[in-house]
């Protein structure tokens, strides 16, 4: 007999009544009954009862034992009696009746139980990592990863892609968020940067004429974690393809993800591959003030700026602003508080508030009533039911606000509490849309400059030949333009950006004199890229979905903390391993580092 098992602990059934077998594991709980002892043992694979009585020769050790004391316990196997079978375990028809226990590790007083779901601080959970993941929701979300992971590789490998792997020392690189850097033995004063994605040499594969590339790709941003965003490095599915369109690239990878999503999606609905929406950038800050759309929210904004700055309307609060109107569906009948929560909520979210109309049916005909109502004319009030598609029984909020993009955010959030509190959304849905037509630059109001305003490498969409003599100072021109970006979404989540890649030295040498970039400067920057685009470039494009968001929404969890088997904390660190932590003085030696520490 094995040493330690003949069988995991998710593996006997009643077929296996008789047999003397030996199970290893993790005591995950203990239960005395009246000199009978209990044990349910644990590992990977599942948990067996076991249980022993108290003339047994092994009764003393096993009833020494504690909650995570790892044993191996040999003995036959059991039918359980009538009436007591467990529906919920798979090897809940047997138990185990002990003969011999050997104790392999004790465990000291825990400071996180395993067994249970109880919330524990952060802290404690992170520091303690170890015994979190023992835990089985935590268990089951890591294997869940895994499991997404591999069928990923499959799908792309399917697909026609092939793995490579890039490196993770390389060059600093502006992707919009900052770089870790590591200091350089060998080269005083310079450092390697880690990869905030594998972005140039991803098109530097294409260049070398490998046609369809895939990576399960680690990149690394110093920048500040959120629920759904994980401080310091992440993982996503990295891709590139040659000789490909716009649509090229959605025909790949759209079967991909609707497929994981089939597959461990547990029966929920998923859009079709074919049948992605296509929302334009500009729509959908105009519908969902936002530019990754909860789309099994029904509700749309609409802009009633023009309806507003009438004369029959005496609303002086919302003159020559733009006002975003955000239906709310049946929320009419709703009392007072439910709107003084809403407007309280609104003004911690910085805005001047969240104005409101309810709508009521009085003799047939449709009556406005609230605080605004009295302002508008009964053709305005006509004006914004037909509008915003609202009638009796409905409500309709108001974001206004002198600058468009704060008037749209405001309503955007709106928009996803109020589909939340009048529960509108479909939780039994995974709606997937492409984000499209992103502008190609932004204005930097606090520079006074045009910025890039989603990936620099992006192609614009732009006559190559007007793109080269465009003069730098048409604002008018430039803000206006286009780029073949886009964004994969779904259920309020961005999943990926992407893009068709700038593969032309010239029109990329001048897309960064746009944004402020020397000719020179881009030259030295991105040599190794433009050098090679300069010996042959195919046209080529790709993006790159987040693993880790992807785990998340099919875990049905909402912190990227519940799908990651070793996370940081949100302040970036790591209180299983201690980092970062101080280097010695040897070590800043060898790199020539001196620190110096800001003032206090």
């Amino acid at each position: 007999m094995h040493a330690y098992r003949t069988h995991t602990c998710g593996q006997l059934r009643k077929a296996d009544v008789g047999a003397t077998v030996r199970l290893s594991g993790w005591v995950n709980r203990r239960r005395d009954h009246g000199g009978l002892i209990f044990i349910d043992l644990r590992d990977h694979y599942g948990i067996t009862q076991c249980v022993i009585e108290p003339d047994a020769a092994a009764f003393a050790k096993v009833d020494a034992a504690r909650s995570e004391w790892v044993l191996t316990l040999t003995g036959k196997v059991v039918a359980r009696l009538e009436g007591t079978a467990n529906a919920d375990l798979p090897t809940g028809e047997v138990e185990l009746r002990i003969e011999d226990c050997v104790v392999q590790g004790q465990a000291q007083e825990l400071p996180l139980p395993v067994f249970g779901d109880h919330d524990y601080p952060e802290e404690t959970r992170l520091t303690y990592r170890f015994l979190d993941l023992r835990r089985e929701r935590l268990h089951k979300n890591i294997m869940l990863r895994a499991n997404i992971v591999t069928s990923l590789r499959r799908r792309m490998i399917a697909q026609g892609f092939t793995e490579f792997q890039t490196p993770i020392l390389t060059a600093s690189s502006p992707e919009g968020a900052r770089d870790f850097l590591v200091p350089s033995r060998r080269y005083p004063g310079q450092f390697y940067a880690l990869p905030q994605a594998p972005q140039q040499f991803k098109q530097l594969i294409m260049v070398a004429g490998f046609d369809r590339y895939f990576q399960i790709a680690p990149c690394f941003r110093d920048e500040d974690g959120r629920a759904d965003r994980s401080p310091g490095e992440f993982y996503q599915l990295d891709l590139e393809m040659s000789f490909v369109t716009q649509d090229d690239v959605f025909a790949a990878v759209a079967p991909v993800l609707a497929g994981v999503f089939e597959e461990f999606g547990e029966g929920k609905k998923v859009t079709a591959p074919g049948a992605f929406p296509r929302i334009p950038y500009a729509e959908a800050m105009l519908k969902y003030g936002s530019d990754k759309p909860d789309l099994r929210n029904p509700i749309e904004i609409v802009d009633v700026s023009a309806i507003f700055d009438r004369e029959d309307v005496a609303f002086k609060a919302f003159k020559n602003k733009t006002v975003r109107a955000i239906p709310a569906p049946g929320a009419g009948p709703q009392p007072r508080s439910f709107f003084d929560k809403l407007n309280e909520w609104a003004r911690g979210e910085g805005a001047a508030g969240l104005g409101y109309i309810q709508f009521e049916e009085e003799s047939g005909n449709i009556v406005a009533k609230g605080p605004i109502a009295k302002f508008l004319s009964p053709d305005a009030i006509d004006a914004l039911t037909a509008k915003a598609g609202v009638k009796a029984g409905d409500a309709l909020f108001f974001s206004a606000d002198a600058k468009t993009d704060r008037a749209a955010a405001i309503a955007g959030a709106a928009r996803t509490r109020l589909g939340r509190e009048l529960g509108l959304i479909a939780d039994d849905e995974y709606k997937f849309c492409w984000i499209v037509d992103f502008p190609m630059y932004e204005w930097n109001e606090d520079d006074k400059k045009i910025d890039f305003s989603h990936n620099p490498f992006s192609m614009p969409q732009f006559d190559r030949e007007k793109f080269l003599v465009l003069d730098p100072n048409d604002n008018d021109t430039i803000l206006g333009m286009k780029a073949y970006q886009y964004d994969i979404v779904c259920n309020g989540y961005e999943l990926s950006s992407g893009a068709i890649r700038n593969h032309d030295p010239d029109v990329m040498l001048k897309a960064f004199e746009i944004a402020g970039y020397a000719r020179a400067e881009t030259e030295e920057k991105f040599k190794g890229m433009i050098n090679a685009f300069r010996h042959g470039a195919p046209p080529h494009g790709g993006t790159a979905p987040g693993i880790d968001r992807i785990v998340m929404l099919l875990a049905g969890e909402e912190n990227l903390r519940e799908v990651t088997m070793f996370p940081m904390t949100q302040s970036a660190q790591d209180l299983l391993m201690n980092a970062p932590s101080p280097a010695n003085a040897k070590q800043l030696k060898e790199l020539h580092l001196r620190v110096v520490y800001p003032e206090k």
